[in-house]
């Protein structure tokens, strides 16, 4: 089989259209074939659906399939059916069947997981890839092809509104996390990597202007979204934001330069939704493949477009082929057998999401109170006070686009009487003070729930910035377009998340925590939130502190199993937690244009000297793990590290080995992120394993011949558990003045 259909190939365009209708699906399923058989490439396949569509078939792929007039019911609908742009029923071709899908697939009432940001935190690509199996799978039984699932925008400052959508603040965990959900996702359905890019705050997503370097560009804010494309990703999402200038939709430096050119990218980009396209025919010429999720700019304009010459026709072939060829490839090798509804929100996905939301929470304070450390929780406790007003809720993040409705969920409380029914527990959301310290002097034990909520921080859905003329010409000026950017900047005031105003707790919470534990000492504080908490106003008085994230629809039970230490806290900070908000970036949630630069997070507290509360990396267990750096190779192409890692307490555990490296002949060396592997060990048991390192972070790109050197400085080598203080026991690396590189292999210990 050569030809799609073979004898329907060698038919006049008019017959073959004629043919093809009484046999409506045939024909791209024989394409689907022949590409999984061997017989044709996807390249071919893509462009023989083409000889067979007529031009507006051909333009219908260019842009979302349903009418502007569903724009105000997209909130109801994103929850209820796949969106869908450019399929063609007469051909069979299905087109692009849209979910989200970032915590969950956010049609019907599906697994809701951890959000991204605490999956971070387990820096643990395997079980990534788990979750986006999960998620892939629930995604295509919800009758979806593709999934915007995987957001890697770094996370420049823990104030912007969806930093719980994305994997913290490094490049490198970040690319790996991405990458790992990509493998997973694309099992079953396409894999789209968003917001591309330099989309890291959210009031002013719309209009806001982002200069950059090419330093910072390439180095900080790029490889990770190279990574994800290089695992696989099918599809980008287009972000809002202008880039030097130039809204991304248009932006051809990026899409096509960078993405296409330079990376090699063959698949297809789609815009962020509605508001995401600016200019019909520039933003296909710049290399933005689709306009999602509606007929607007692209259906008023291209047909005529096309017509008059304004629009070459390579340009509609090119961006069409891409988008075929890519659907046709994927459904050739995606897993064959498709799942039933049975999967979702199944008892193993389930348990998959106590699993990671376990792995996720991380331990920040566990001092002793007596005897011992005062978590886990004494097996001989017999009443526990459980306070806030977060302890009774499953709070489960922003009630924007990825928003998952669950079947079921658990809370903190819930949680705990599950796992504790013969101990007592009393409760008050604590609002009244003197009854809350009341009863935690009554407790042997208070646990205190407090943190933020969709209220405090998540997608602005909707601004005052949108440009509304994409809606039609009567709203590009006039007295529609005034009176509905009047509503929006109206309605913009009363919704909910969005950019957060402060780093701290709601004062509410934090006077909560001075009047419990200035009852009883035994308080535990758990912290809820999508990103950074300043805790200097209380910390000191706490003597022991979690941070347990949104943690998706089974939260409550692993909250329970890792405070009563039937499972370990297996979570590590994906962000520096510092003291004071001055250390790190200006954030301007108002801002029109910004200025992005190389020191932000950890980085940046590094540079300027400043010592943070918990260090990128950071979190405790309940045993104690050491480790020792036994050898390691490295170059400009990468290298491993061999790391011995002993279990030295009492208990199974894990931990998170860590690769750093810096520039030592820096007055403050700033620690870069190389690799890192998470080992569980069994007491006494030690065990060598080897450690992946990524070179980019030591190297330097060329913005003129785009070719990458070592970057200049004396570069050492440290195996940590967190990023660290001192760079007294690291490894020599290597030695480069300008582009001369001194590198080699070397043997390295570290204690």
């Amino acid at each position: 089989m050569k030809m799609i259909a073979g004898r329907r190939a060698a038919l006049t365009q008019e017959s073959a259209l004629k043919d093809t209708t009484t046999m409506a699906g045939s024909v791209y399923d024989d394409a689907v074939r022949a590409v999984r058989a061997g017989e044709l490439t996807a390249d071919e396949a893509a462009n023989q659906l083409i000889d067979l569509m007529t031009d507006g078939e051909i333009l219908g792929l260019l842009d979302g399939d349903s009418p502007r007039l569903l724009l105000p019911l997209i909130p109801i609908l994103l929850d209820r059916v796949p969106f869908v742009a450019g399929a063609v029923a007469r051909l069979g071709i299905p087109g692009i069947r849209f979910s989200d899908g970032g915590r969950g697939v956010v049609i019907g009432a599906s697994t809701a997981f951890p959000v991204t940001i605490a999956r971070a935190a387990t820096w643990d690509p395997s079980l990534e890839e788990r979750v986006g199996i999960a998620i892939g799978v629930e995604t295509r039984a919800r009758g979806a092809n593709y999934s915007a699932s995987v957001c890697v925008n770094l996370l420049r400052h823990p104030g912007w509104g969806r930093a719980q959508e994305c994997y913290g603040e490094d490049p490198v965990l970040t690319g790996r996390m991405g990458s790992a959900l990509t493998r997973g996702v694309r099992m079953h359905v396409m894999a789209c990597v968003k917001h591309f890019a330099l989309n890291s705050m959210e009031n002013e997503r719309f209009e806001v202007d982002v200069a950059v370097d090419e330093h910072s560009l390439h180095e900080v804010y790029l490889p990770h979204f190279k990574a994800v494309v290089d695992a696989g990703a099918d599809s980008v999402m287009s972000s809002y934001n202008r880039v030097r200038g130039e809204y991304m939709d248009v932006n051809r430096a990026l899409l096509t330069d960078v993405l296409r050119h330079e990376w090699g990218f063959s698949g297809f980009v789609t815009s962020d939704w509605v508001f995401g396209t600016h200019d019909a025919v520039v933003s296909l010429e710049a290399g933005m493949d689709v306009e999602m999720p509606l007929r607007l700019l692209r259906a008023r304009e291209l047909p005529a477009a096309l017509r008059d010459g304004g629009l070459a026709r390579a340009t509609v072939l090119r961006s069409a082929r891409r988008i075929l060829r890519t659907c046709v490839q994927h459904a050739a090798t995606r897993e064959s057998a498709a799942p039933t509804r049975g999967v979702i929100a199944s008892p193993a996905h389930r348990a998959l999401a106590h699993e990671v939301a376990a792995d996720s929470i991380v331990l920040l304070k566990n001092e002793a109170v007596g005897a011992a450390p005062l978590l886990p929780l004494a097996p001989d406790t017999r009443h526990l006070a459980v306070i806030g007003r977060l302890a009774a809720r499953a709070n489960l993040g922003d009630h924007g686009s990825s928003r998952v409705r669950p079947p079921s969920t658990v809370s903190p409380l819930q949680g705990l009487r599950e796992a504790l029914p013969d101990v007592r527990i009393t409760t008050t959301n604590g609002r009244n003070e003197r009854r809350a310290a009341s009863l935690a002097a009554a407790a042997e034990t208070a646990i205190v729930v407090v943190g933020l909520d969709q209220h405090d921080e998540g997608e602005s859905v909707v601004t005052g910035g949108v440009d509304v003329g994409v809606l039609g010409r009567e709203f590009r000026s006039g007295p529609l377009r005034r009176v509905l950017i009047g509503l929006a900047h109206l309605a913009s005031r009363f919704v909910r998340g969005g950019d957060r105003s402060s780093l701290n707790l709601r004062p509410s919470d934090e006077r909560l925590i001075h009047a419990v534990v200035a009852a009883n000492p035994r308080t535990v504080v758990v912290l809820i939130s999508g990103s950074a908490i300043l805790t200097e106003t209380w910390r000191d008085r706490v003597p022991a502190l979690l941070l347990a994230w949104y943690g998706g629809m089974e939260g409550g039970r692993a909250l329970a199993s890792v405070l009563t230490g039937s499972e370990e806290p297996g979570g590590r900070l994906p962000f520096v937690l510092p003291t004071d908000v001055a250390h790190l970036p200006f954030f301007d949630s108002a801002a029109k244009s910004v200025v992005y630069d190389d020191r932000w997070g950890q980085r940046r507290l590094d540079g300027k000297g400043h010592m943070p509360a918990f260090p990128f990396g950071f979190g405790l267990g309940y045993t104690t793990i050491e480790h020792r750096l036994l050898h390691h190779t490295f170059d400009n192409a990468g290298g491993h590290a061999d790391v011995l890692v002993t279990n030295t307490g009492d208990r199974k555990g894990s931990t998170v080995v860590q690769i750093y490296a810096a520039d030592v002949s820096l007055r403050r060396p700033v620690a870069q992120l190389l690799g890192f592997r998470k080992v569980t060990l069994e007491p006494g048991a030690e065990t060598s394993v080897r450690i992946g390192l990524d070179s980019g972070p030591t190297l330097h790109r060329d913005p003129t011949t785009r070719c990458w050197s070592s970057r200049a400085g004396e570069w050492a080598l440290l195996a940590s558990q967190h990023s660290p203080v001192s760079w007294e026991n690291a490894v020599h690396l290597r030695r480069t003045k300008g582009l001369i590189d001194e590198a080699g292999t070397s043997d390295g210990q570290q204690a």
